[in-house]
């Protein structure tokens, strides 16, 4: 975090419920002035951790507002700071007003996420759980909804942990067996020691497995459509969709620009781009609708490149040479309702499904295909929300694993196991927020909703 982020002992305040109107609007206030701001506000400190109806006070004693009050003293609150909350009506001029009441008596406004940065730094939860809640906040199913509350409720975090008290005993027994040379221990050729790290690693790989599919029951997969005009991509997005999303015509060139949906695929999200029609020439805006469409294909997931098996499903070779290297390819052969081919997938380095949009051939084997393709397995009961960042550093503390093993069995050096051990440790305490940096900090806090 930059070095103008307003000291931590500041007492904030925002206003804690969306924009709009609606029966109940929330202010929330954190820190220690929150005490003296409620007996400006109500006239009188409320009792700790009681709902209690009161009047809430202009400058001049006039009430601005009615509503519920709740005080939460420190530690035992959610920022693990003494907390104000005031539960009034939720018209937009109401809430402000009352906002700016609060930062009259001594609050400032609270940047996105404050509030659970507080509460990490004051130790009330860790970083995954700390991201959890943004998590939680944002699922667009039911299933990502059960993960991200696992998660918060501290399932990964407890695994998390598990596996840095195994790599911390287990670099303990390295490093004192390199300290007390004397005690004649060849702790190298020590087959428990090697069953032990192999069992680590398996850990590793569960909880890895699991993680993935919490990453994308949160972020999902990105699916680009291309491929030459009138192949079908626009009904193929309706077919996937559920419903008219693009507009279909016979004539080449219809969509000139990117139409985006999101769909559910066993509660994992599936971000479908439609794009223009990739082909030599075009007027000004077509060029500009196939210049946007490359560029989206090199930040997808995935590329659904559309034939039209009618026609033969012949591609220009200069389409397929400008396809983004290292995005994974699937060819659809649409119109098989044409040419009497049977649904199919037919794998390969580059797969292809045999489908018919107009007729919803082979859109179950598609939908398979795409959970496939990225290992997703479903909602399983037991999985945990997790981002990016957490695989990254699962990966990397797996390696760091696996290389200590290395270390152990084929080089003889027990030293350079022990730094990998520390090294893996260190990875897995970034996940939780015991080793961490403030820009890290930063990044994940500012994401967040105000308020929260």
């Amino acid at each position: 975090m930059s070095n103008d982020v307003p000291a931590e002992n500041d007492t904030i305040a925002a206003v804690a419920t969306p924009p709009g109107r609606g029966g109940v609007g929330i202010v929330r206030v954190s820190g220690p002035g929150a005490p003296a701001i409620a007996t400006s506000l109500l006239g009188e400190l409320p009792p700790a951790r009681q709902a209690v109806l009161r009047d809430f006070q202009s400058a001049t004693g006039e009430p601005l507002d009615r509503g519920l009050v709740l005080y939460f003293p420190a530690p035992r609150s959610f920022t693990g700071e003494h907390v104000l909350e005031l539960h009034g009506h939720g018209g937009p001029v109401i809430l402000d007003m009352l906002m700016q009441r609060v930062l009259q008596l001594g609050a400032r406004p609270a940047r996105p996420g404050e509030f659970s940065e507080r509460a990490f730094l004051n130790n009330q939860l860790d970083l995954a759980q700390a991201e959890a809640i943004a998590d939680l906040i944002d699922s667009g199913s039911q299933q990502a909804a059960r993960a991200a509350m696992r998660s918060l409720s501290g399932e990964f975090s407890d695994r998390v942990h598990a596996l840095v008290k195994e790599v911390t005993a287990i670099r303990v027994y390295v490093e004192a067996a390199i300290d007390f040379p004397d005690e004649e221990i060849d702790f190298l050729a020590d087959k428990a020691l090697i069953e032990r790290v192999e069992k680590l690693q398996k850990h590793f790989d569960e909880l890895h497995a699991t993680a993935t599919q919490g990453r994308l029951l949160r972020d999902g997969l990105t699916v680009v459509i291309a491929g030459p005009p009138n192949a079908g991509k626009s009904s193929l997005m309706n077919r996937l969709a559920g419903f008219e999303a693009a507009i279909v015509t016979d004539i080449p060139g219809t969509t000139r620009d990117m139409l985006r949906e999101t769909i559910h695929l066993d509660g994992m999200p599936l971000h479908l781009v439609d794009t223009a029609g990739l082909r030599e020439g075009g007027e000004t805006i077509e060029r500009e609708g196939m210049r946007r469409a490359r560029s989206a294909m090199q930040s997808a997931d995935r590329v659904l490149v559309v034939r039209d098996a009618a026609a033969g499903g012949e591609i220009d070779p200069q389409m397929l040479a400008g396809l983004p290297e290292g995005v994974p390819v699937t060819y659809v052969d649409n119109k098989i309702d044409m040419t009497g081919d049977a649904a199919a997938v037919i794998d390969g380095d580059a797969p292809t499904v045999c489908v018919s949009a107009k007729s919803g051939a082979g859109f179950d084997e598609l939908r398979r295909h795409l959970r496939e393709c990225v290992g997703y397995q479903g909602a399983a009961t037991g999985t945990l929300s997790a981002r990016r960042r957490h695989l990254d550093a699962l990966q990397g503390a797996a390696g760091h694993v696996r290389d200590a093993l290395r270390q152990l069995t084929e080089a003889a050096a027990g030293e350079l196991a022990a730094d990998d051990l520390r090294q893996a440790q260190q990875r897995l305490g970034e996940i939780t927020g015991v080793v961490t940096s403030d820009d890290l900090l930063g990044e994940i806090f500012s994401s967040f909703c105000i308020g929260k």
